[in-house]
């Protein structure tokens, strides 16, 4: 079992930036498939993007491409979601999620807050 706590987050202006934590802890952390998701108010969870801890290889959202920017620290379990050229429609909870079955992630961060103002 793994569990995920996120850090990060806040308010911040349009064509600003910012990053996003997401630490892993448990066992056989390696294994996990990671992800990155968000859900705007009244809207259903979006996929962002994904990463492997193994080698990092990353996709993207469509959405995302080019402003966003997936990576993993390993020896701190950790993986992260640099945000840069935000839009207002960026504006959602960022959710962190591993699985070990994807496409289906099951274990999820706590979320954080991204406000993106015009």
């Amino acid at each position: 079992q793994v569990h995920l706590v996120q850090s990060g987050g806040g308010l911040v202006q349009a064509g600003g930036s910012l990053t996003l934590s997401c630490a892993a802890s448990g066992h056989a952390i390696s294994t996990y498939f990671m992800g990155w998701f968000r859900q705007g108010s009244g809207k259903e969870r979006e996929f962002v993007g994904t990463i492997t801890w193994n080698n990092g290889l990353t996709t993207y959202a469509n959405s995302v491409k080019g402003r966003f920017t997936i990576s993993r620290d390993n020896a701190k379990n950790t993986i992260y979601l640099q945000m840069n050229s935000l839009k207002p429609e960026d504006t959602a909870v960022y959710y962190c999620a591993a699985t070990r079955r994807y496409p289906v992630f099951d274990t999820w961060g706590q979320g954080a807050q991204v406000t993106v103002s015009s």
